[in-house]
Order: C-alpha cells, then sequence, then structure tokens
C-alpha cells in the first residue's frame, strides 16, 4: 500500500500543486481585475476633469459673448440716439431753408416789381411831361422807391440758409 500511498501523496501533492497554482491564478486574475478598475477609476476622474474644464471654458466664453454683447447694445443705442438728433437737426435745417427760400423768392419778386415800376413810373412821367396830360408836382408825388437802383437779384449764402 506504500504504492499507493505515494500515489495518493503524489496526487495530493500535484492537487496541492494545482490547487496553489489555482489560487496564484486567482491572485493574478484577481490583481488585474484590481488594475483594470483603479485604471478605470482614474479615466473616469481625468474625464470628469476634462469635462468639467470645457464646462469651465464655456461658462468664461458666455460671459465674454455676453459682455461684448452688451458692449455693442450700448454703441448701437448711443449711434441710434445721435443719428435721430442729426435727423431732428436736418429736419429743422430743411425747414429754415425752406422758408428762407420763400423768402428770397418774395424778396426777388419785390425786387422785378420795383423795378418793372420804375420802368413804368419814368415812362409814365416822362409820357406825362412830354404831353402835359397830367400836372404831377415833383413835392406832392415822390416815388419812394427811385431812390433805390436795384437791378439784380439777391443771392442766398450759406450764411443765410445756417440761421
Amino acid at each position: 500500500m506504500a504504492t499507493s500511498s505515494t500515489g495518493a501523496s503524489s496526487a495530493s501533492s500535484t492537487m496541492m500543486r494545482s490547487s496553489s497554482s489555482d489560487e496564484d491564478l486567482q491572485q493574478i486574475l484577481d490583481e488585474r481585475k484590481r488594475k483594470r478598475k483603479l485604471s478605470n477609476r482614474e479615466s473616469a476622474r481625468r474625464s470628469r476633469m476634462r469635462k468639467q474644464k470645457h464646462m469651465d471654458d464655456l461658462t468664461g466664453q458666455v460671459s465674454q459673448l455676453t459682455k461684448d454683447n452688451n458692449q455693442i447694445i450700448t454703441s448701437m443705442n448711443i449711434t441710434t440716439q445721435l443719428y435721430l438728433n442729426v435727423e431732428a437737426e436736418n429736419s429743422v435745417l430743411r425747414a429754415q431753408m425752406t422758408e428762407l427760400s420763400t423768402r428770397l423768392q418774395s424778396l426777388n419778386e419785390i425786387i422785378d416789381f420795383i423795378n418793372l415800376s420804375n420802368g413804368v413810373f419814368e415812362n409814365d412821367h416822362n409820357f406825362e411831361a412830354a404831353h402835359h396830360h397830367h400836372q404831377i408836382n415833383d413835392d406832392t408825388f415822390i416815388n419812394p422807391w427811385t431812390s433805390f437802383s436795384v437791378n439784380q437779384h439777391f443771392m442766398a449764402s450759406a450764411d443765410m440758409i445756417m440761421y
């Protein structure tokens, strides 16, 4: 029976080696599993950090774009106000120009009338003097326009239009 005991002992020794190697294999697998878990945790941590950095960058970008947008809106409001002021001033200047043009036209019509009347009065005076049709004393009738010798129209200058 010694042989069988030796065989059993050798089988048990093989089993012990086999079980020992199974334990070693299990330890190796457990170590690999532990390392993989640790690596996955580290990878997840890096991913969260990247995601947080990306969110911080986007938040900063939103903040900067909001600031830029507010500056643009402020600039647009100022420009719009300046435009409205210039437009109002232009409207006033157009009205003044129209009024001054009308006054100028009226003055030119008066000058034309005076020049035409001077010719008529002179012709009437010459006609009367020549024909002695009416006796008019120079002291009783004085033509107020004869002292003017206006043969030109008034011209509007830029200074007149501005005021």
